[in-house]
């Protein structure tokens, strides 16, 4: 039987003074697709979402729903009513241990609230994140017809953004239309996109890598005006055969077209140049933590830490909530004392770091002006410049909305003022804390332009998995065991550490409570002894880095050392995963 279509639209309008947001726009929903809705902030996105849920009124044109079709609705507001309880929210009418004999509704509590101790706290002390979450899982547990989700990834992890993305392919006959800027969700679920823009919506077949490539096309043969716009989705296209080629070998991604669109596009940033540059302005040491124990009062997270932060490094650092990633980069930057061991910090660094907190700013100050108190011209790299108007424009203000008063402003709004006056100030150091939380597509595509010619060292934590691959060329995690693990094949890496901790846990607890005293004492003397082999190694291959920078012009030398670098990684590494066994089976 072929799908049938669920909901449509026909000839749909839609203004609200300032401009048509819909314009005569015909679409449809059909069983099973899953679609996903791009466009700039304030184009209509959430607005057709609402559209099609029939929670907003068009002007004119008609929404049809076919007979019995249930709609599912997540919006950026949670509403719970008078419900009191977790539990009474996701199963009220049920009976109250249904759930547990379900084992898809067993999943979505464990994933999404961490298990069944969160089904009886009471909703309303609950955090905005948490709230969003209880919402998701409403959704999911009530499998509706049709699922219509806006920013469903906001305020969830790394690891739960994949169970997310893992669970909605299983659910073979739900149609999904999901608003989000989270590109790497997009492609790991969506087969069509659509992109809101200018009143219409335009449609393309395939994930976001495909709808990169789609749409780099049509730019090309409608001979766009846009050059600047042109360039960056050429830029993007670049990078997604070159540096998530894994990405684009999807069947419907066109491999010979996008080749030869980016035949002359050079790679997205030159390391070896950034890395020159950056050594120059900020020397050998930028951040150099020995035996360090991170702490957040008396609540350690991270024990006796040997971490060295280089000139021009881009890192990335994923973890579990609560395992330390934002009270690490405040210990970097100096906001909280290291509670044993040392903090060594250059003397040329200039940091600048993006928190998840908005300072405070000028209610009375234009953007302009509060970006221009910072800086009138921020340099680029090879002697390009920007000013202030213009860096603005390339995060999302328009002319126009760059004399917009800052007490007018949006929270997202006030965060890209925020990202914009620290690039304004010239940095060589760059924290960034959940960088693209209320960004659009178009503008992360700007965001990591920029950063491409960033000369310094940068440092981000994001639950965004497409950025952190798209700027970030090491990862590091925090797995909960206080420990801080290197991760050569970055995020995949991570979450395959994740499950096998996660699958392990009751082979754990058999072996812990079978395990005599002389056996736990074993191990943790196993534990102690690769902890000390490890930092031995550190600083063995520290000091052949040093001396690699000597040996340049000594090919034979660089290549003998290199060799040993990468015998020091490859023990290291194992050395590594055994510290981490012998850890797991005394965790509690």
């Amino acid at each position: 039987m072929a799908p049938r279509n669920l909901i449509n639209l026909e000839n749909a309008s839609l203004d609200f003074g300032k401009g048509k947001v819909l314009d005569g726009i015909s679409i449809g929903v059909i069983q099973g697709n899953r679609t996903g809705i791009v466009g700039r902030n304030g184009g209509g996105k959430s607005t057709l979402l609402g559209v099609l849920a029939g929670l907003t009124q068009l002007d004119s044109g008609r929404l049809s729903v076919s007979n019995g079709v249930t709609i599912g609705t997540l919006n950026q507001v949670d509403n719970f009513g008078k419900i009191k309880t977790v539990r009474e929210f996701l199963f009220h009418g049920d009976d109250e241990n249904s759930w547990i004999r379900n084992s898809a509704n067993r999943e979505v509590v464990t994933e999404l609230l961490g298990g069944e101790q969160f089904l009886d706290r009471d909703i309303a002390p609950l955090s905005g994140g948490e709230k969003r979450r209880i919402s998701l899982a409403k959704l999911l547990i009530d499998k509706p017809d049709v699922l219509l989700l806006d920013e469903p990834t906001n305020h969830l992890d790394v690891e739960a953004v994949s169970w997310l993305a893992n669970h909605l392919k299983n659910l073979n006959d739900v149609a999904l239309v999901v608003v989000t800027h989270d590109r790497w969700f997009l492609d790991e679920v969506c087969e069509e996109m659509w992109e809101v823009i200018r009143g219409k919506v335009e449609s393309y077949e395939g994930g976001y890598s495909a709808f990169v490539l789609a749409k780099a096309e049509r730019e090309r043969q409608g001979n766009t005006e846009n050059i600047k716009r042109n360039n960056l989705i050429r830029k993007e296209l670049a990078w997604l055969r070159r540096g998530a080629p894994a990405r684009t070998a999807k069947p419907k991604f066109r491999i010979d077209a996008a080749n030869e669109l980016i035949s002359a596009e050079p790679a997205p940033r030159d390391n070896v140049e950034l890395l020159a540059f950056a050594s120059a302005r900020l020397g050998k040491t930028v951040f150099e933590l020995q035996d360090a124990d991170v702490a957040i009062g008396t609540n350690l997270l991270i024990s006796r830490l040997d971490w060295n932060v280089g000139p021009g490094q881009r890192i990335g650092i994923v973890g579990i909530n609560g395992a330390g990633k934002t009270t690490l980069l405040k210990t970097l930057s100096g906001d909280i004392a290291v509670k044993s061991g040392h903090l060594v910090r250059g003397k040329t660094v200039k940091l600048a770091y993006l928190s998840q907190h908005l300072e405070e700013l000028d209610p009375n100050q234009r953007v302009l002006e509060a970006v221009e108190s910072i800086a009138k011209h921020v340099e680029i790299g090879k002697g390009r410049t920007l000013s202030a108007s213009q860096l603005c424009e390339r995060l999302g203000f328009t002319t126009e909305s760059q004399w917009t008063p800052v007490r007018d402003l949006s929270g997202g709004e006030r965060r890209r003022l925020q990202l914009t006056r620290l690039l304004m100030s010239e940095p060589n150091v760059l924290f960034l804390e959940e960088p693209t939380n209320y960004f659009d597509v178009e503008t992360l595509a700007a965001l990591e332009d920029l950063l491409d010619s960033f000369a310094g060292t940068l440092v981000v934590i994001s639950h965004d998995r497409y950025f952190l691959e798209r700027t970030c060329d090491k990862f590091v995690g925090l797995l909960g065991n206080g420990a801080l693990r290197d991760l050569p094949r970055g995020i995949d890496e991570y979450l395959e550490l994740r499950q096998a901790i996660a699958s392990d846990k009751v082979l754990i607890q058999k072996l812990k409570s079978s395990s005599s005293l002389a056996e736990i004492q074993r191990m943790k003397k196993n534990i102690a002894k690769y902890e000390k082999q490890i930092i031995k190694l550190s600083y063995e291959e520290q000091e052949l880095y040093s001396q690699v920078k000597s040996a340049v012009c000594n090919h034979e030398e660089l290549m003998e050392l290199t060799q040993k670098i990468d015998k020091i990684r490859e023990l290291k590494i194992a050395i590594e995963d055994e510290w981490m066994n012998a850890s797991a089976k005394l965790e509690k």
